[in-house]
């Protein structure tokens, strides 16, 4: 496996619901929050600018998330002041496409909580198409390439 992208997202009090677990809707926010910092914001290195994975994809070429499959594997009890650990990695690169796998976790001895993989395809704005990815982009994205997050079979299959 290779580079894993680690971080720790702040719990919220708006993040759980009545029964006073935290909602499959934030949960997915968790998610999403983390997967953006990993492609856009992170510092992936030190020295490194905070410019994220996608660092080197050309202006006007943004990712668009085409499917995303989440699983909750158990319930997440909202704590204050102790954070959601997630970790993300390169689980597919395609022609114009690539998916990430995540795991969240409440604690860090606990088994991941909610697992995801997320699929997104490069586009173009101007052109209004998919962007082919360049040598650039697909050697940082190959740097974290690693097996997808095993998830459970679809029923009936």
């Amino acid at each position: 496996m290779g580079k894993v992208f680690e971080c720790e997202i702040q719990a919220r009090l708006r993040d759980i619901n009545l029964g006073g677990h935290v909602d499959n809707v934030e949960a997915i926010r968790v998610l999403d929050e983390a997967r953006l910092m990993f492609l856009r914001h992170a510092r992936l290195a030190a020295g490194d600018e905070p410019r994220g994975l996608l660092r080197d994809l050309p202006p006007g070429v943004t990712e668009l998330v085409g499917s995303q499959h989440v699983e909750y594997h158990a319930e997440m009890r909202f704590a204050a002041y102790q954070p959601f650990l997630v970790r993300i990695w390169v689980s597919h690169v395609g022609r114009s496409s690539f998916a990430v796998s995540s795991e969240l976790r409440v604690a860090p001895d606990h088994p991941p909580a909610v697992v995801a993989e997320t699929a997104a395809v490069f586009w173009d704005t101007a052109a209004g198409t998919a962007w082919p990815i360049s040598d650039a982009v697909r050697g940082a994205l190959e740097e974290y390439a690693g097996e997808p997050v095993p998830l459970r079979p679809r029923p009936g299959r």
